[in-house]
């Protein structure tokens, strides 16, 4: 089976056959482009469907799809019509999926948020919003593929959207760093906020990231200090923020994108300090610990809306959001809309005062 959702193709102006110093690509300039910097278009070299992928604990459910492909090719030859036991074959694996599905545990659903075919931040861009422009650069040091950010309309309302962007092919996760940002990153993230400020628009934040970059030239060039920044500048920033975390929320790499007034989470996306391997090797110096690890991290969306670490959980399409990409997009669209129209409607000075006492108080402890 293959997923109804056409993805962004990698740009043809990127070249490797020249080294890349710290995740900071060569690119060749396209004819009429003498900047080489990428637009949208770019990206939309031609469209492909992914083929879907099955993750261990739904191999029931590929053995069943498997079986109803073969039983629709067999049909689809004139041989003899099947078409009532394809129905009870499609009927069966939407039950098994849902049943599945009811009971996933923590790692499991840390394993669906980094499905190879899920929704990125650019799928949901192109999905629910018009007239994307993208912003390039951090004005001190580089372009970072690993953000993006620029001006797009939501239902016809200006805002500013920033994202962690993630690749699919090989070739693209080396472009996109596997979403794992570089101080220049965090800055060019750093100055789009600044942009909203100054005319007033409100900001769309998608989080999906395994963390930060922990590279040499990362950290000489300051990562701490840009996403400690980013921390400082968000909690006062006067105008409305929306963070979504759509597939990894991993560490501060992930936090420098979540100070905002609401910060919603799709069902199946993970946000934590450390991830459950990371957590396992430490605690345990074993990382085949990892399931027991997710457990005790509450790294899940009930987990964290129960512990008041976030605002609302965002549905997804049965199967997650990678099984039907229309349909997630669909839903997030709703709430992201729903909670910016909402804050929209505070005076800017209540907002900032009233995301400062969220962030003083989050969670939930025990006085001992």
């Amino acid at each position: 089976m293959k997923s109804p959702f056409n993805y962004l193709a990698f740009p043809k102006n990127l070249d490797f056959g020249r080294a890349i110093v710290d995740n900071t690509p060569h690119l060749i300039p396209e004819p009429g482009n003498r900047s080489g910097i990428l637009s949208l278009t770019q990206f939309r070299t031609g469209a492909r469907a992914l083929a879907q992928e099955y993750l261990d604990f739904e191999k029931p459910i590929a053995e069943l799809e498997k079986k109803i492909e073969e039983l629709t090719l067999f049909t689809s030859s004139g041989n003899i019509d099947l078409e009532e036991e394809i129905l009870k074959l499609h009927k069966k694996s939407d039950q098994l999926r849902s049943e599945i599905y009811s009971r996933l545990t923590p790692w499991q659903k840390a394993l669906i948020s980094r499905h190879p075919n899920r929704p990125y931040t650019l799928d949901y861009l192109e999905a629910m919003m018009t007239d994307f422009a993208e912003m390039h650069g951090d004005r001190l040091f580089a372009d970072d593929p690993a953000v993006v950010n620029g001006m797009a309309k939501l239902d016809g309302m200006s805002v500013v959207v920033i994202g962690h962007q993630k690749g699919r092919t090989t070739k693209e996760k080396i472009y996109r760093n596997f979403g794992m940002p570089n101080p220049e990153g965090y800055r060019k993230a750093l100055r789009t906020m600044r942009f909203a400020e100054k005319f007033g628009k409100p900001i769309v934040a998608f989080i999906d990231t395994p963390g930060a970059y922990p590279g040499i030239g990362a950290e000489e060039r300051g990562q701490g200090e840009s996403i400690a920044r980013n921390l400082m500048v968000l909690s006062t920033l006067k105008t409305p923020v929306v963070s979504i975390v759509i597939g990894e929320g991993g560490s501060g790499g992930a936090l420098a994108l979540g100070v905002a007034d609401r910060l919603l989470m799709l069902e199946h996306a993970t946000y934590s300090v450390i991830s459950p391997e990371g957590c396992a090797a430490i605690l345990w110096n074993d990382g085949s610990k990892a399931s027991e690890a997710a457990e005790l991290l509450k790294i899940t969306a009930h987990d964290l809306f129960q512990m008041k670490v976030i605002d609302e959980v965002v549905e997804e399409p049965v199967g997650g959001a990678h099984r039907d990409p229309r349909r997630a997009a669909e839903l997030l669209k709703e709430a992201v809309t729903r909670n910016l129209l909402e804050i929209r409607e505070i005076p800017i000075d209540r907002l900032v005062a009233l995301r400062y006492e969220k962030f003083r108080s989050l969670g939930i402890f025990d006085k001992l």
